[in-house]
């Protein structure tokens, strides 16, 4: 029954787009704008910073609210370690998939970068932190989102690892970041053609 409840909660909780509330409420179709992504950069390209960051903001709240309930939830079952985190981590994971993915959108949504933050915030908030913190200084350095990103994933990855996680949570984080590098192609390709949109004329574009 968890098991159904954590994957079902996680993907109705990510089909929740901030875009798409946004874009609604502005009358554009965010998902056929700008780079053609329904997620806070785009948002950010298309509307400008202060749209982005409320995107950003419902994205990452969706992020850590189903964990938060699923955590609440299990409050009220006796399970050992390995079986209790299996529930949080598939939780999370499923909005991420949700977002990815949404049935609202035609299975054609976001990357999830923001979501991922809020579900790693809300089942460890010393990973949520590290990888936000990569995130912040590897797109500063580099200036492409995707590089710091990609490096969030990988770091929620070995940290599960590093803080004694069950090993079905590097497994799940290792797919989530296969995922994420999968749904960045069309970002790797326009950094090789130098097409890519830098943080730096983002923020020019948006002053």
């Amino acid at each position: 029954m968890l098991f159904l409840v954590s994957i079902l909660m996680g993907y109705i909780f990510g089909c929740i787009h901030g875009s798409s509330i946004i874009g609604k409420l502005k009358r554009v179709n965010i998902k056929e704008s700008g780079v053609k992504n329904a997620g806070a950069s785009n948002t950010t390209i298309v509307l400008g910073w202060k749209y982005g960051i409320i995107v950003a903001l419902i994205d990452i709240g969706k992020g850590v609210l189903p964990v938060l309930i699923m955590l609440k939830l299990l409050e009220g079952y006796t399970l050992d370690d390995t079986m209790f985190y299996l529930f949080v981590f598939l939780t999370g994971a499923f909005v991420i998939i949700g977002h990815n993915y949404p049935i609202t959108m035609k299975f054609n949504g976001g990357k999830g970068t923001a979501s991922m933050i809020g579900a790693a915030f809300a089942i460890d908030w010393k990973i949520g932190l590290i990888g936000l913190i990569l995130l912040i200084i590897l797109t500063l350095i580099s200036d492409y989102l995707v590089i710091g990103v990609v490096a969030m994933y990988v770091s929620w990855m070995i940290l599960t690892y590093i803080f004694g996680y069950p090993l079905y949570a590097t497994l799940i984080t290792l797919g989530l970041t296969l995922l994420s590098i999968y749904e960045h192609q069309e970002n790797w390709k326009r950094i090789q053609s130098k097409t890519e949109t830098r943080i730096s004329s983002m923020l020019k574009f948006n002053r």
